[in-house]
């Protein structure tokens, strides 16, 4: 009789022998932004600067117009919904970039008054001229702070930052009239010489920056410049203190 021959079955390897055979997977990385960060190397306040910041350098370097959530987030290397996630919207990161650039400039002008003089005029004159060098160091924050239409002016971090611009030019005018002013109540003559500081500072700055005010230098004595000019006429509108 032919002698059976006997079928060999092949082992089977418990599964979990397998799974300790098997290459284990390499851990995904975050995603990142070609030449940014990923949000995740930021903490959440580092991120919120870092953002900005860099709505700062967007709004120096293409204008108002230029301001976007995608562009600021482009320009931090972060995912485009991060600003939202920390202003909510345009407005509320203008809002809070504007709020950074009226404490930059009211820590400018305190510091301008600080040292402009002993006289109360001489320290109002600095102050004006700080005024101008700020708004020609960063044209595209000083524009922002000025429309009020684009900001939110209730934010509370706004609204102190803006109030106090407004404290430190009624503190000035009225150090140069010899006399204490109210921020809350304001005589006409208070207010009248408050607005016509602003206006001949906030407008000689205006015209500076667009260069509208090109013409009138072309036509001075050779050296004379814009400080040259703002001096002139800062000296020619001297504040005198109320009297009889």
């Amino acid at each position: 009789m032919a002698k059976k021959t006997a079928i060999t079955r092949p082992r089977v390897r418990p599964a979990a022998s397998r799974a300790a055979k098997a290459p284990a997977k390499a851990p995904q990385q975050p995603s990142r932004r070609a030449g940014g960060r990923d949000d995740t190397s930021y903490h959440h306040g580092a991120l919120r600067d870092a953002l900005l910041e860099a709505a700062e350098r967007v709004l120096e370097h293409d204008g108002l117009a230029g301001l976007t959530l995608r562009a600021v987030a482009r320009e931090a290397g972060v995912a485009h919904a991060a600003p939202t996630h920390h202003f909510g919207d345009l407005t509320g990161l203008v809002s809070e970039l504007a709020a950074i650039g009226f404490r930059q400039f009211n820590a400018e002008m305190a510091a301008a008054g600080a040292t402009g003089g002993p006289s109360g005029l001489e320290k109002a004159m600095a102050r004006a001229k700080a005024y101008v060098a700020y708004a020609q160091a960063h044209p595209g924050m000083y524009g922002l702070m000025f429309r009020t239409e684009r900001l939110d002016m209730t934010r509370p971090s706004l609204h102190e930052a803006a109030s106090g611009s407004f404290a430190g030019l009624a503190g000035a005018i009225g150090a140069s009239r010899h006399e204490q002013i109210s921020e809350q109540a304001l005589s006409l003559e208070q207010a009248a010489a408050i607005a016509r500081a602003w206006s001949l500072v906030h407008g000689f700055t205006m015209l500076l920056l667009d260069g509208r005010l090109t013409d009138i230098l072309r036509r001075l004595p050779k050296g004379t410049d814009a400080a040259t000019l703002l001096d002139a006429m800062l000296k020619s509108t001297v504040v005198r203190p109320p009297g009889p």
